[in-house]
């Protein structure tokens, strides 16, 4: 496993015993930069003044929804976001996902779990990275899509698609296995590992997002087919719709 002491992390949560509970873990970890926050405002302006690599992110704000400022993120970084939540429902868990978040944790938690969940965010991160350097070919086309490996970027006609680094790292591996039926829990373990908690929902999810991203027509996609019981399978523009 890398060193990951150098990494940003900001902890965004109005219980002040939580924060310090969570920051003192950090630093007994090893970890130096770290950015603390007790309501969405705040959270806001270090956001905006500072380059953080991981967000600890409550839901239940005082001044704001956490899910608010997971958008905010979203709109100018895929940098990792696990949400922290006293509200425990699959529903919650599933909204949390589709609007940015890589990972979700339901108060009360160990800071044993805490830890393995950020460190193994960091590791995704790591193994993307390495494995984009690794290809020669660095862009991948197809349609009107071209997926830059290298720079993390993906473009539809021509713009900008903003993705989260699961949405990014998901497409990268269904069409670098194209024609290839993937089956759900292969895609969970390559693409969640420690932090699936065994919700088909999460894959659907996200593969729903990528075709509201990347199809024409959605609700009748020409690249990411799905095998109903099986999984989903990537389809090249020269191969007949199945």
């Amino acid at each position: 496993m890398g060193n990951y002491n150098d990494k940003k992390i900001l902890i965004v949560d109005d219980e002040k015993d939580i924060v310090k509970l969570l920051e003192t873990v950090l630093i007994k970890e090893g970890f130096t930069n770290i950015f603390t926050a007790y309501n969405g405002a705040d959270a806001l302006k270090i956001i905006q003044n500072n380059k953080i690599d991981l967000y600890l992110l409550d839901i239940m704000l005082p001044d704001m929804n956490g899910l608010d400022i997971c958008r905010e993120i979203r709109n100018v970084s895929i940098t990792p976001i696990i949400f922290l939540s006293a509200k425990g429902d699959e529903i919650d868990r599933v909204l949390g996902i589709s609007l940015g978040g890589d990972d979700y944790i339901t108060k009360p938690f160990s800071t044993r779990e805490v830890m393995s969940r950020i460190n193994s965010q960091f590791r995704r991160e790591e193994m993307i990275k390495a494995a984009m350097s690794s290809n020669n070919e660095n862009e991948l086309s197809f349609f009107d899509i071209v997926i830059d490996k290298r720079s993390g970027t993906v473009k539809k006609a021509g713009k900008i698609v903003k993705m989260t680094a699961k949405e990014f790292k998901l497409l990268l591996y269904l069409t670098e296995n194209h024609d290839i039926l993937m089956d759900k829990q292969h895609l969970m373990d390559y693409v969640w590992g420690d932090s699936y908690d065994g919700m088909d929902n999460t894959l659907m999810v996200h593969v729903s997002r990528l075709r509201e991203k990347l199809e024409d027509n959605p609700s009748q996609p020409r690249m990411i087919k799905t095998y109903k019981g099986l999984g989903y399978k990537f389809v090249l523009e020269n191969e007949d719709d199945i």
